[in-house]
């Protein structure tokens, strides 16, 4: 049986829980009426489990960390993970509409039901979902809140004009 540990990490954008199975990170939750996720009742709590995802977030708020490098392990259809690891191709700082994601996994017609594998991505910030515009280049939903989202967006874009 697999032991699921986790931990919350501050961050600018609110309090984060991080979940970890088997050595991998599997979910990221924000904040939900500004409070913190409550973790699942069989989940430890164990920060050294979760050391290097967390160190790696801060880098990233920190603005120095563009991609991620740990182990992930987001549950979901092969269709969803499909959509998932297309997102992490999305350059930093970057961009795309889901129209053009749809594209990218070789599916043109499913912008819809890449628009839901989006808002199912369990791993948000580190598989970047927030990314993903409407094809009007506008924000659309984001699980973290649209403003969430336009904090990562903006967030990206000003690390890059420091470069």
């Amino acid at each position: 049986m697999s032991r699921i540990f986790y931990t919350h990490l501050e961050t600018p954008v609110g309090k984060l829980l991080l979940v970890a199975k088997d050595g991998a990170l599997c979910r990221v939750d924000f904040p939900r009426s500004g409070s913190p996720v409550a973790p699942d009742g069989a989940w430890q709590k164990d920060s050294s489990a979760l050391r290097e995802p967390a160190r790696q977030l801060r880098a990233y708020f920190a603005g120095e960390l563009e991609r991620f490098d740990f182990p992930l392990s987001p549950e979901g259809t092969p269709f969803q993970q499909k959509v998932w690891n297309e997102l992490c191709e999305i350059p930093y700082g970057t961009t795309i509409s889901y129209g053009e994601l749809a594209r990218r996994i070789g599916n043109p017609k499913a912008s819809r039901a890449v628009g839901l594998a989006n808002g199912s991505n369990p791993i948000p910030i580190v598989i970047p979902c927030h990314r993903v515009i409407g094809s009007n280049g506008k924000l659309t939903g984001y699980g973290g809140g649209l403003e969430i989202k336009e904090k990562l967006l903006a967030l990206e874009k000003r690390q890059l004009r420091l470069l």
